[in-house]
């Protein structure tokens, strides 16, 4: 009988050496490789299949930039999704890939399944989460076999396989639609810096347009459905928003990210589209939710980000916080107008049909409201506090 096993493939330096160490450390005859397209660049999608179609058995890419927008992208941006400054696109993404693998495994009859994470990293429990759902084993050899980067170039080169990465630029890159992190080699120290060179999507704020843009960012229901009065659907929108917002400096971050093991890593990321949308969203919610409303869901956001970022998105707790942030999401529709310039991201404006503001309400120069009903508020408010210094002063 043919033991087949499918793996989890980006084309990359890990999941590359994987094909030939699963069939001659591990002993399978044939290596599946399923790639998931998720918004890489079209050029990294060709290069991956080329490269698979040469050195595995059979070779899938499976299309899933819309679901990935729709089912993941758009809960996440209704979620104001950010784990420690984290703007999370790698993280939301390993799910619905490792769903696709699974799909695609069982199609083919494999009896494992593998995937290219390291023991020290996020990704292989987020691949995990999904794999371990299913009764085939689950292989991880860079984990299993306590390799180092250097080890898979050298192994890479004897058994062929054309890899970008060098020891001299060894920048182990990931990119979705949403987002595009870059760690590895010398970015691993938290005193480097980084040279330009690691950055593709964003423009340097030095080198920007001297000239600010501003933009209205259309929302319905919680999710982005309009740029500058166009109606656009998400993919689309998202990939204009990136190029617009990265030609002006926007959506870089540099950070120290706690793990979920533990460890703390130095991690860079480029997310020009979801920087801009992430804060016009959190902005017009400010301006149709209640005071209560917005408190509680920050606490809703914390636990919903916390398990996106470790993969857990089929645990029951996550479906009930998406049924809150659905629920809250009904009247976050309006329009928010933003400005970009070198780098920098203001909200210059914002207007929606479900405010719950009034201008005649809050003018010093209306009537409308009677300041002296306010009188007895304030006789009670911070009535604690002083009845508390009284007794303080006796003593």
């Amino acid at each position: 009988m043919v033991k087949k096993v499918a793996l989890a493939y980006s084309g990359g330096l890990d999941t590359s050496v994987c094909i030939p160490i699963l069939k001659e450390k591990y002993g399978y005859d044939e290596v599946i490789t399923i790639a998931v397209d998720v918004g890489q660049p079209e050029e990294d999608i060709r290069k991956a299949d080329a490269k698979a179609q040469k050195i595995s058995n059979k070779h899938y890419t499976i299309d899933a930039k819309e679901e990935f927008v729709r089912d993941y992208i758009f809960p996440l941006i209704k979620a104001n999704g950010n784990y420690e400054g984290y703007v999370m696109g790698t993280s939301v993404a390993r799910p619905l890939i490792a769903k696709k693998v699974v799909e695609a495994a069982i199609k083919e009859g494999a009896v494992a399944l593998a995937h290219g994470c390291t023991g020290k990293g996020n990704d292989q429990l987020r691949f995990e989460a999904v794999f371990r759902q299913t009764d085939m084993d689950v292989i991880a050899p860079m984990r299993e076999m306590n390799l180092t980067r250097e080890w898979e170039i050298n192994y890479a080169k004897e058994h062929g396989i054309p890899v970008e990465a060098t020891k001299s630029k060894p920048w182990s890159v990931d990119e979705n639609i949403w987002s595009r992190s870059i760690e590895g080699g010398r970015l691993e120290d938290p005193s480097f810096v980084p040279p330009e060179e690691i950055y593709e999507w964003t423009k340097s704020p030095e080198k920007a347009p001297d000239e600010p843009i501003v933009l209205d960012i259309g929302f319905k229901a919680g999710v982005p459905v309009s740029l500058n009065n166009e109606l656009m659907d998400g993919y689309p929108l998202i990939k204009s928003l990136n190029e617009i917002a990265g030609a002006h400096g926007v959506g870089r971050t540099d950070m120290i990210e706690d793990r979920v093991l533990g460890l703390k890593a130095r991690e860079n990321y480029e997310h020009p589209a979801a920087t801009v949308l992430l804060a016009a969203h959190a902005d017009l919610e400010k301006l149709v939710l209640t005071r209560g409303e917005l408190k509680f869901k920050k606490t809703v956001e914390e636990q919903w980000s916390e398990m996106a970022y470790g993969g857990l998105v089929d645990d029951p707790l996550f479906a009930d916080l998406n049924a809150f942030i659905d629920k809250s999401q009904e009247r976050v529709t309006g329009t928010v107008k933003v400005k970009l310039y070198k780098g920098a991201l203001t909200i210059l404006a914002r207007s929606s049909p479900n405010a719950l503001y009034s201008e005649d309400l809050v003018s010093f120069d209306s009537q409308t409201i009677n300041q002296q009903d306010a009188e007895g508020f304030a006789k009670y408010h911070g009535f604690q506090a002083r009845m508390y210094r009284k007794v303080m002063d006796k003593k």
